[in-house]
């Protein structure tokens, strides 16, 4: 099932992170397939919360939204009827046929996921499946495997983590990885009536773990540029929390035909001018380089639930049809080494509070 994940693709912080203790906890997923194609895009979104069962906000949901700003989800009060790995990426959550002898969660053959599995979801790094029921009827159902071409960091070297080499300590709140920041995705989704078949389809994913999101953020996503398939965006900032304080951080990653282009507060200056809807911009520099990102949105976005203190509350909102520029100079000559432009960006702002520009 899937195809072979090269274990250089392979980032840090792939499995799963819940250690076992009681303290509130949650982990999430993201999934995102670009299908241009037909005009369309789907974002998969994937948690569980406080999984030792038995608190309040105990339980797993699954949410997915499209390109037209439609919107799916699913809860599955059950922590029992979920899986994961540590050692690598795998998950899955579901409500089972029922029969006789209870199915133990964990991966399953495609075949018989499809057969005994009534409603939920499996993913690894190289294959995804599921299907989803809402009560008023509205339905998605999804086969298709993955093929990793980036994940984070110059693909010569093992992957990197996304927060540097501190985010193996847990001072960072919430953690971040990005698990793949560019693959290619073959098979179907259906939503309702409507099945869209594709091959090789820009595909990427990330993760989030720990007790909830940050007090307030902000993101930039695409790897569906026009004229340059080889090129893959991911940007964002928020204010979380470090050990005792409150801190204000953000990061640009560019991969671009085999070349990683990394700006973070460790190797030179990011910043940022974020509206609290429909317009976003940074700017960084490092040692070598400087980039420029704007984004902006005409479109109202989807509210999506996150992960809070408080359990999944609709506190951020995105859009998977923004337009990006991008420019990347070289810092001293400024020679331009690339100029590109997307109609199929993933933007988003999140958390509070959004009363006027953020400026950092």
């Amino acid at each position: 099932m899937g195809l072979q994940a090269n274990q250089f693709l392979q980032t840090p912080h792939r499995g799963y992170h819940w250690q076992g203790y009681e303290a509130r906890f949650f982990e999430g997923w993201y999934f995102r397939v670009t299908l241009p194609e037909f005009d369309q895009d789907f974002a998969f979104m994937y948690s569980i919360e406080d999984p030792q069962g038995g608190q309040p906000h105990s339980g797993g949901t699954a949410q997915i939204m499209d390109a037209g700003d439609r919107y799916l989800c699913r809860t599955f009060p059950d922590v029992k009827t979920f899986w994961a790995t540590r050692d690598r990426l795998g998950l899955g959550h579901w409500r089972s046929v029922q029969q006789q002898e209870p199915l133990k969660p964990r991966e399953l053959p495609a075949k018989v996921f499809e057969q005994q599995i009534q409603e939920g979801y499996q993913v690894t790094a190289t294959w995804h499946q599921g299907k989803l029921q809402e009560p008023n009827g509205q339905t998605a159902r999804w086969q298709y495997q993955v093929q990793p071409v980036y994940g984070w960091g110059n693909p010569t070297e093992p992957a990197r983590s996304t927060a540097g080499f501190f985010s193996f300590l847990p001072i960072f709140e919430p953690g971040w990885q990005i698990l793949m920041a560019h693959g290619l995705a073959t098979g179907w989704i259906e939503w309702g009536d409507t099945r869209y078949n594709f091959i090789n389809a820009p595909t990427y994913s990330e993760k989030n773990w720990g007790a909830a999101f940050p007090e307030k953020w902000f993101w930039f996503n695409c790897n569906c540029f026009e004229s340059e398939p080889e090129l893959a965006l991911t940007a964002g900032g928020g204010r979380r929390g470090v050990l005792w304080w409150m801190e204000s951080v953000a990061m640009v990653g560019i991969h671009y035909r085999g070349t990683f282009y990394e700006f973070v507060p460790w190797n030179g200056e990011v910043h940022w001018e974020i509206a609290p809807w429909g317009n976003w911009r940074m700017w960084a520099e490092n040692p070598e380089y400087t980039v420029e990102l704007t984004g902006k949105s005409t479109q109202a976005g989807t509210p999506l639930r996150a992960p809070t203190r408080q359990g999944m509350q609709f506190v951020c909102q995105d859009t998977l049809r923004g337009d990006i520029h991008l420019q990347l100079r070289r810092r001293h000559s400024q020679e331009l080494l690339l100029e590109a432009y997307s109609a199929s960006g993933g933007l988003e702002t999140g958390g509070s509070p959004w009363n006027e520009i953020w400026r950092g």
